[in-house]
């Protein structure tokens, strides 16, 4: 997998990524319900963060957004 920098991709790219990991089905926010643009800004920070990261396999050629305990664990296996 490749790690993918936010700040390469273009802005569009981005948002529909990170809206279609934030809706995807089966996503557990917890008790609360958190309105889709909190979501968003909530993945927005944590990219910034780097405890998350926007990832690209090459042999899927798709795109997936992993925390960074997802993705050492995929790295080291």
């Amino acid at each position: 997998m490749i790690i993918i920098p936010p700040e390469q991709l273009n802005q569009d790219t981005l948002d529909a990524l990170i809206e279609e990991f934030v809706t995807r089905d089966g996503t557990d926010y917890g008790v609360e319900e958190v309105v889709l643009a909190r979501k968003v800004e909530q993945v927005r920070d944590q990219l910034k963060q780097k405890r998350v990261l926007i990832v690209f396999d090459p042999a899927s050629e798709q795109a997936n957004i992993l925390t960074l305990e997802q993705y050492q664990s995929l790295s080291d296996g």
